[in-house]
């Protein structure tokens, strides 16, 4: 036997120094691909911010847009992106991690829940305008809301509501099944289990997913025009603090709004080369708000992984 195996040895190191050569030339193709993705959008990104940086002043966030470039600014998108994003949050971040919540935890294993299953994952990959096609029928015309702030939340919640829900499941997949053995070994209920350990402990994965998709939804453009956004619009939606109790004012809910993609496309659309300045200027600045809420996603998940300890 010890003949035999001395006899192999030179083969099984050939086969060895193979497997690792093609693993080596794996990796630097892999190193390559993603040198190429990250050096075109670092390119892309320097050259916008390059183009753009002229026009970045307090006057550029604080003026609306205008028909003369030097003038003109983004306050408005900024205040629409923003208020349709809280519409976004609040409509999707519940249901998405409730949702998932429940078919990790809840859900009978049938054909049923299959079948949903499946389409969640399906409509992850849905083009954006299949949204907005959704949303203008029902949200404009079957429930009557609106070219609105409304609408436009609704919409994007909907577009990113799979990705939470498919976030959220994942992260509760990752929790060890020990955890919870040892919750139901001590006599703790299903809703014990999942409110005190199975969501705190996937609590930073989920958070993750939702940052993911509202970073997603500020950017997108092809629902919000389907659905009516204005691309002119020079005046601010009424603010959601009133002035008399119970200090909430829902009524910038139903105005009219304009974000930051749909600002850009219109200037991008102008012949002058000044418009194409502040279209530069404007995206600089949604790539990093972008940007920023990635960064906050991976610090999130920092901290809470580091605070936990199974």
């Amino acid at each position: 036997m010890k003949i035999e195996a001395a006899a192999n040895l030179p083969e099984l190191k050939a086969i060895i120094q193979k497997s690792k050569r093609f693993d080596l030339i794996f990796s630097i193709l892999g190193f390559l691909a993603l040198l190429l993705a990250v050096m075109t959008f670092v390119v892309l990104f320097a050259q916008m911010a390059i183009t753009g940086w002229e026009r970045i002043s307090p006057e550029f966030f604080t003026n609306f847009p205008s028909r003369r470039a030097g003038s003109a600014g983004i306050l408005s998108a900024l205040v629409g992106s923003i208020l349709v994003m809280l519409v976004t949050a609040f409509a999707a971040i519940p249901l998405g991690v409730g949702a998932g919540i429940y078919l990790e935890e809840y859900a009978p294993k049938n054909l049923l829940t299959d079948i949903i299953e499946i389409n969640v994952t399906n409509l992850a990959g849905v083009p954006s305008i299949v949204y907005g096609l959704l949303a203008l029928g029902v949200f404009v015309y079957g429930f009557g809301l609106g070219q609105s702030i409304l609408t436009a939340g609704l919409t994007l919640a909907l577009l990113i509501l799979p990705i939470i829900i498919v976030a959220t499941r994942e992260s509760i997949r990752a929790i060890p099944q020990h955890i919870r053995e040892a919750a139901y070994g001590m006599g703790a209920t299903k809703w014990q289990v999942v409110k005190d350990h199975i969501v705190p402990y996937s609590l930073s994965g989920i958070l993750t997913g939702i940052i993911i998709g509202l970073s997603r939804a500020i950017g997108e453009t092809a629902p919000i025009i389907t659905i009516g956004a204005l691309t002119f619009i020079a005046f601010l939606p009424p603010s959601p603090v009133g002035a008399e109790f119970p200090w909430i004012n829902f009524e910038w809910l139903s105005s009219g709004f304009t974000v930051m993609p749909i600002q850009m496309f219109n200037w991008t659309s102008r012949p002058d080369e000044a418009f194409q300045v502040n279209a530069a200027a404007a995206g600089f600045i949604l790539v990093l708000l972008t940007l920023s809420m990635n960064a906050l996603a991976i610090f999130l998940r920092y901290r809470l992984r580091k605070n936990i300890s199974w």
